[in-house]
């Protein structure tokens, strides 16, 4: 939903609605970005008859470029609001492993703290669908610094079938996110070995 030549800092915006637009997809924004302009190209899409183009938010972080938005997205169109953090205001607070509907799916919400206390990804078996928001996924160095609450998560996600990553910031990745994701896993584990050693030489 985001214009990638907009003067506006922001975050990826993505409406879930279906494939078919029915009455019992949930129309969904997962993240809600920075730019006021989301809000006309929702209401310029097709989101279905009889009911609203926003059902529900899901904030993947409370971070500005990816909340900023969210009061005019209230007063457009009433969503409920769903987030990790009680401090976005959310009217629900996501747990670990709680499932969701969004469009005609079901994501299952996973717990990544790393990039911020309160990160999830949101995870759809069905497609092999990832969204990510902030979440370092995609990791090509060996000399970062990791939390184990962080590796945990992150070898979670690796035990799951992915075939399509969507970020909080630039292209999506639909090839090789398996092998993408179990390489981002090693190279932390190594970065941890190394700290470790440097720790006690």
């Amino acid at each position: 939903m985001t214009e990638p030549k907009s003067m506006i800092y922001s975050s990826n915006v993505y409406l879930i609605r279906g494939d078919w637009n029915a009455i019992a997809d949930v129309n969904t924004l997962i993240d809600v970005g920075n730019d006021p302009a989301v809000i006309d190209r929702i209401r310029a899409m097709s989101t279905g008859v009889g009911k609203k183009a926003v059902e529900q938010v899901i904030l993947t972080h409370g971070h500005f470029d990816h909340a900023a938005l969210l009061p005019a997205i209230r007063e457009a169109f009433q969503p409920v609001v769903y987030a990790h953090s009680a401090f976005v205001k959310a009217d629900h607070i996501l747990k670990d492993g709680q499932t969701l509907r969004c469009g005609d799916r079901m994501f299952e919400v996973l717990y990544t703290p790393g990039h911020s206390n309160d990160s999830i990804c949101l995870y759809c078996k069905e497609d092999g669908v990832l969204f990510v928001g902030d979440t370092p996924v995609i990791i090509t160095s060996t000399d970062g610094s990791y939390e184990e609450n962080f590796v945990r998560a992150l070898a979670r996600i690796c035990r799951k079938d992915v075939r399509a990553i969507y970020f909080g910031h630039g292209d999506p990745l639909f090839d090789d996110c398996n092998a993408r994701l179990r390489s981002s896993l090693r190279n932390v584990r190594k970065s941890l070995e190394r700290r470790s050693k440097l720790r006690y030489k």
